[in-house]
């Protein structure tokens, strides 16, 4: 699955450092990713609009999901929602 979804659903629930996303991502997709993949795909999503990173007194730099980010994220589990659903039904017809 691509990291910037799993990053995004993580965000979904609640404000999260980069460690915590590690933890979180790892727990409901048993994808593990390495710092590099989910730093590369938070700044992406920095860039893009749909995450933005808050203010911190503490080394580590947590982040929220944008009205714009919950937008991009339903959409694309809309559509994975649907494609998956189609593979299971044919899947059983074969």
């Amino acid at each position: 699955m691509e990291p910037s979804l799993l990053v995004l659903s993580s965000l979904a629930e609640g404000d999260k450092h980069g460690y915590a996303m590690m933890v979180d991502i790892e727990a409901f997709s048993g994808i593990r990713l390495g710092a590099g993949t989910l730093y590369g795909a938070i700044t992406r999503l920095e860039e893009r609009g749909w995450i933005q990173g808050l203010d911190s007194d503490d080394r580590r730099r947590p982040y929220r999901l944008t009205a714009l980010g919950r937008k991009h994220l339903k959409e694309q589990l809309s559509t994975l929602d649907r494609a998956a659903k189609t593979g299971l039904t044919r899947l059983r017809r074969a």
